[in-house]
């Protein structure tokens, strides 16, 4: 702040006084004669009359007041006058922790009310989309709240926000619902190699539908169940539909997942379809269903957390940045006419490949229950030769399992390096 002073007249001294035989008398400095007379009180003046003051804002301070009008609640009276009030201390640090959310330690321990609105402001102010420090963020809150910040993902037909986001969304702990339907992402992708691992260890509905999935894949991702007893062994519902190269062989390795109580195996790569729907009745308890089920209805799942909002925001950047690539047309007509369309395939809808899935057959399955718990006494009576030889059929059919079993799940030398990492 800067002052300039104006002044009319020099600053005057005033009357001078002078003590005599224990009276005041004024000096007249123009005659230099003294006056016995009795001195007025006068108003103490610390300026002059032509004294003033000019304030000037520099550009800094104009910066500074620019950044504290968010400080303030601007609101309009009945009568049309704009008020303001101050926000609340709350708010304001709120808001400042939000805008250097990636500077924070650690969450562990602070209560989840406040979370929430730390991680809500955050979001309104698109902290968790930037590339770096987003991602550093988000892991703080998901190592603190888990399943809070995120229950259910729903990522279905979105292959570039997983390619986009792929270390976020690995991220994301105790999830219990995973739709990564129509991404097309192969066997070798990480995001699949992600799901063996203990942080999903929690899921328990995982669609997989139209990702170009084989028997590799599968063997992959049941490794760790199968031999550690760890991984995805709380699953309860898969969907591995649409992945032609699923055949008999990868089958068998599903049936690690003791609790499943829903598969669904439409439009794959079967040769045997009666002997595989035996197999699966038997080792895991699952019949077939002739009706299609609504556990595989994927408009049922949704993305569900905090983090809701996140993930939209994801797919808004994605969105942006692809579209100007969409005029390709050129390009497209010289990579045809060259030969080169190999390039720039079309992705296939998942709507043509869910006709030609009920073209082909529905193979969803599913566990009964309180079966056989209603018999009648003589039918149980009557049936009892029928159970022994049932359960000699059972026999005779574990053992050929189990030397199914010894041929199909050797240890590769892709289990033993999946089973190392752990």
């Amino acid at each position: 702040m800067s002052y300039c002073l104006h002044s009319e007249r020099h600053l005057d001294a005033g009357p001078i006084y002078v003590r005599e035989n224990g009276k005041l008398h004024v000096v007249n400095q123009g005659a230099g004669n003294t006056q016995n007379v009795t001195p007025k009180p006068r108003s103490f003046r610390l300026f002059s009359r032509g004294f003033s003051v000019e304030l000037c804002m520099n550009r800094e301070d104009d910066r500074a007041r620019r950044q504290r009008t968010d400080h303030f609640i601007f609101t309009y009276t009945k009568e049309g006058n704009l008020r303001y009030s101050a926000k609340s201390l709350f708010s304001l640090v709120l808001g400042y922790i939000s805008d250097n959310v990636d500077h924070i330690d650690s969450l562990i321990g602070f209560p989840e009310q406040i979370a929430e609105k730390l991680f809500s402001a955050a979001e309104a102010r698109q902290k968790f989309t930037e590339p770096v420090t987003g991602l550093r963020a988000l892991q703080k809150f998901t190592e603190a709240y888990g399943n809070l910040v995120l229950c259910s993902l729903c990522l279905r037909n979105r292959y570039l926000v997983i390619s986009e986001k792929l270390e976020e969304i690995k991220s994301f702990r105790e999830l219990t619902c995973l739709d990564l339907s129509c991404c097309k992402l192969g066997d070798e992708h990480e995001l699949l190699e992600h799901l063996t691992k203990e942080a999903l260890s929690s899921v328990q509905r995982l669609l997989l539908k139209d990702n170009s999935l084989s028997d590799a894949g599968l063997r992959r991702m049941t490794a760790p169940v199968r031999v550690l007893k760890k991984g995805l062994e709380n699953l309860l519902i898969l969907d591995l539909s649409c992945n032609p190269k699923i055949t008999d062989v990868g089958i068998g390795y599903l049936l690690s997942f003791k609790k499943l109580n829903c598969l669904d195996i439409s439009g794959t790569g079967l040769k045997d379809v009666n002997a595989v729907i035996k197999r699966i009745q038997m080792q895991i308890g699952l019949v077939h269903s002739k009706v299609p089920l609504k556990e595989f209805d994927h408009s049922n799942c949704k993305t569900e957390g905090w983090a809701e909002q996140t993930v939209l925001q994801w797919e808004q950047a994605v969105m942006e940045a692809i579209k100007p690539q969409e005029n390709l047309r050129s390009r497209t007509a010289a990579l045809r006419f060259y030969g080169k369309t190999h390039r720039i395939e079309e992705v296939v809808k998942c709507k043509l490949v869910e006709a030609e899935t009920k073209a082909s057959g529905n193979l969803q399955f599913y566990k009964e229950k309180n079966q056989n718990c209603y018999l009648p006494l003589k039918k149980e009576v009557a049936g009892s030769h029928e159970l022994k030889n049932n359960k000699k059929r059972a026999l005779a059919e574990q053992e050929r399992e189990r030397t199914s079993k010894q041929k199909h799940l050797c240890l590769a030398v892709e289990d033993w390096d999946l089973l190392n990492t752990y």
